[in-house]
């Protein structure tokens, strides 16, 4: 994936690593643990990774000539969607006084983020793809 995308994605990524590794801690939350700063620490910073995460995956398609263009523009709102409904989850973790481990846990499990995880992945191999071939000729029923 290109730069700021990429980006984007490894800083979602590692939230959500870290969120697992958090989870499975079973903290209360008291901010006096030193998680509780880790933790809201990757959470910005993936709500940051979040908003825009449309608008860099528009110029990788636009930057790569993909096409045809009504699927990518169709999975451009997916993906807003799915961004916009996982950073409010995040924001409502964030302006919560102590974050728990079961906090994070229900935050990992929510259908949003899992969404937006599967959407990234998808993203990924489809530029993975389009780095190796132009179009799609051939692809639907060939057996090479």
């Amino acid at each position: 994936m290109p730069n700021e995308l990429s980006d984007r994605c490894s800083v979602i990524e590692e939230c959500y690593e870290f969120m697992l590794a958090y989870a499975g801690q079973g903290l209360a939350g008291g901010e006096g643990n030193g998680q509780g700063g880790l933790i809201r620490d990757f959470l910005s910073r993936a709500a940051q990774a979040l908003a825009g995460l449309e608008n860099a995956y528009a110029s990788v398609v636009e930057q790569r000539g993909l096409g045809p263009a009504g699927p990518y523009a169709a999975y451009q709102a997916v993906l807003a969607r799915d961004a916009q409904n996982s950073l409010v989850a995040v924001e409502l973790v964030l302006v919560q006084p102590t974050i728990s481990s079961q906090l994070i846990d229900n935050l990992n499990a929510s259908i949003h983020v899992r969404a937006l995880l599967t959407d990234l992945f998808l993203i990924d191999e489809i530029l993975k793809g389009s780095q190796n071939q132009k179009s799609p000729a051939g692809a639907a029923g060939s057996a090479n």
